[in-house]
């Protein structure tokens, strides 16, 4: 039986990749990327759970995970490599909290990897909860990979169901810090030098001061930014960057 690819309309982020996740060197963030990426190995862990708030990079990860999973990968199972791709589905549960809850999570333990993105917009609710514990229940069962996201630690999320709080932290958690303004602006010069873009310190630092804080927003900046260097065949300097973002 082939896994249900649901067709809900939800697109990953292009640039969402782990090559464009900045972490500092040591920092629980590379560890947690670290973690991320070996799930793709032959001893993966079953269930890995990330929280932190509004633009730690949690999504970003997720999305990574499924990106990667549409790659070839290679099993080492036999002399001879051969490859495979992985089924993976991506859930923003804050853009599919209205659905039925058993029907979208109905046969995903079929999945190689079921990324679960914004945990935190379903605590509470128990035809939700209940699924979500039954989904975890069977993935185990058949040996798949949960990846969950949320705003807080599985101690700290409001869950009524105590059986599905003590399933997610049976895996590995970590807890992902914001960045400061000195991982931003490096997060920034990485992302413009993947693009072609030369993207000085002055520029980088006139760019934050100015900009919204929320790295997502940073980004778009970024994407505009871009469009336009290319358009115009202009370098980023702080004259052209203030034409282009208004600031």
């Amino acid at each position: 039986r082939q896994p249900r690819q649901l067709s809900l309309g939800i697109n990953l982020a292009d640039d969402a990749t782990f090559a464009n996740f900045y972490t500092a060197s040591g920092s629980v963030a590379q560890q947690a990327c670290q973690a991320v990426e070996a799930l793709f190995s032959e001893t993966h862990e079953h269930c890995i759970y990330l929280w932190g708030g509004s633009g730690s990079g949690i999504s970003h990860l997720l999305q990574a995970a499924c990106h990667r999973a549409q790659q070839p990968q290679q099993s080492q199972q036999s002399q001879q490599s051969q490859e495979r791709q992985i089924s993976s589905q991506y859930l923003p549960l804050a853009e599919l909290v209205g659905f039925a809850p058993e029907a979208l999570l109905e046969g995903l333990e079929q999945m190689d990897l079921v990324c679960i993105d914004d945990l935190q917009a379903v605590a509470g609710m128990p035809e939700w909860e209940q699924a979500l514990f039954n989904l975890f229940n069977r993935s185990k069962d058949c040996g798949r990979r949960l990846l969950i996201g949320a705003s807080a630690s599985p101690t700290e999320l409001p869950l009524e169901l105590a059986d599905l709080r003590s399933r997610l932290g049976w895996g590995l958690v970590f807890g992902l810090p914001q960045l400061s303004d000195d991982d931003k602006r490096l997060a920034l010069q990485r992302r413009a030098k993947a693009r072609g873009l030369d993207l000085s310190d002055e520029v980088a630092q006139y760019i934050l001061h100015r900009a919204p804080r929320h790295t997502g927003e940073l980004f778009a900046c970024l994407d505009q930014l871009d469009n336009a260097s290319l358009a115009e065949q202009r370098r980023l300097t702080i004259p052209f960057v203030k034409q282009v973002l208004g600031f």
